[in-house]
């Protein structure tokens, strides 16, 4: 990995979708023990998966994890606190007005 260049690296991973009323999420998990890193992206291959509401669906596939070269690394770690405030809406009124 150089100052600007990415590396590619494929690893097989577990896809678990949940679909329930107690908890609705989407977990990735590297059977081959890979971790990211700020700025790395990672691209699962394989079709939709759909999960019908009260089921989890576990799937095995395989997935492409594009590394972050250590500019973007770098750059990441320095802004992605400000980027974390994007997420959180604040409303100090007393009515919602649409």
């Amino acid at each position: 990995m150089g100052l600007l260049t990415k590396d590619f690296e494929r690893a097989p991973c577990t896809v678990e979708i949940s679909h329930k009323f107690e908890s609705l999420h989407a977990h990735v998990r590297f059977n081959n023990g890979a971790v990211i890193y700020p700025g790395d992206e990672v691209q699962v291959h394989g079709g939709e998966i759909m999960a019908p509401f009260g089921e989890v669906i576990s799937e095995d596939r395989e997935a492409t994890i594009i590394r972050a070269s250590k500019l973007e690394r770098l750059w990441t770690r320095l802004t992605g606190d400000f980027e974390v405030m994007e997420l959180c809406e604040f409303s100090f009124s007393e009515e919602v007005k649409l």
